[in-house]
């Protein structure tokens, strides 16, 4: 069975830092690009942040750069968000996702984790 599968989330207050793990199995995304989408109540799913295969292009959505840094680790087939100076706003339920290609648009990532929550108190 393939699966993407997040950890990493909790409750944090906000100005904290967490840090989120996306592990693979059942096949490897080692040659896919591989991304962070986040999902807050009442709205629809949007970009956060993707890495290229090769580690070489990162793109981020405006409302977390600077804050967020996303990495990969081929050797262990893992991808990473490294949050920091969280605020409320950023309140979701954060999804792994790979794909053959970077794109903002979630219609275009074909595989995706199930979500790991997060949530920052003001």
């Amino acid at each position: 069975q393939v699966q993407l599968v997040e950890s990493g989330g909790g409750l944090m207050q906000a100005g904290g830092s967490l840090r989120l793990s996306c592990t693979a199995s059942g096949r490897s995304f080692r040659s896919y690009a591989k991304g962070w989408f986040r999902q807050a109540p009442g709205k629809e799913r949007e970009f956060v942040a993707a890495v290229s295969a090769s580690g070489g292009r990162k793109d981020y959505a405006d409302s977390v750069k600077g804050r967020f840094t996303i990495s990969r680790d081929n050797a262990r087939d893992m991808v990473y968000l490294e949050m920091k100076s969280l605020i409320p706003e950023d309140t979701a339920v954060y999804y792994c996702t790979a794909n053959y290609q970077l794109s903002r648009s979630v219609d275009e990532w074909d595989y995706w984790g199930r979500g790991t929550q997060v949530t920052v108190s003001s």
